[in-house]
């Protein structure tokens, strides 16, 4: 198993959150279901588009059109994780973002690196509609130092 150092500069241009690892994560082996790391990225991604005010409110939501995960380390319960996001790429009507999940203790330790695809969406038509200068404000302030 990949011991990969963290190669991103923190907290310098990232969103980070931190998060418990909880109990029911875990699989038949005691360690953390690769489910899991998938939901903790989507907690990631619910709290960036919080912090940007794109909640549903104006109608527009952030839909997922890509997930991957490299798997590096287990992740053990009982633990604490931060999920860090990194701005990739703003697009018209979407955005790419470099993800990882590391050791709350020691947040050079990663257990995971992922990418992710988000699409700016009408929530009547489900059409992707283009991020308005308001939400490049936002992701701008979102990942700013």
């Amino acid at each position: 198993m990949s011991t990969e150092p963290l190669d991103i500069q923190t907290p310098s241009g990232t969103f980070e959150i931190e998060m418990p690892v909880r109990w029911g994560d875990m699989d038949a082996i005691r360690h953390v279901n690769n489910v899991a790391y998938f939901r903790y990225f989507e907690e990631g991604r619910v709290r960036l588009f919080a912090a940007m005010g794109l909640d549903g409110a104006q109608g527009r939501y952030g839909v997922l059109a890509h997930a991957s995960c490299d798997f590096l380390k287990p992740l053990l319960y009982p633990a604490n994780v931060v999920v860090g996001m990194k701005l990739v790429r703003i697009g018209r009507s979407s955005i790419e973002l470099d993800c990882w999940i590391a050791d709350a203790r020691d947040r050079q330790a990663l257990h995971a690196r992922g990418r992710n695809v988000l699409v700016c969406a009408d929530g009547t038509t489900g059409r992707p509609v283009p991020w308005s200068e308001s939400d490049r404000q936002a992701l701008l302030r979102c990942f700013s130092a």
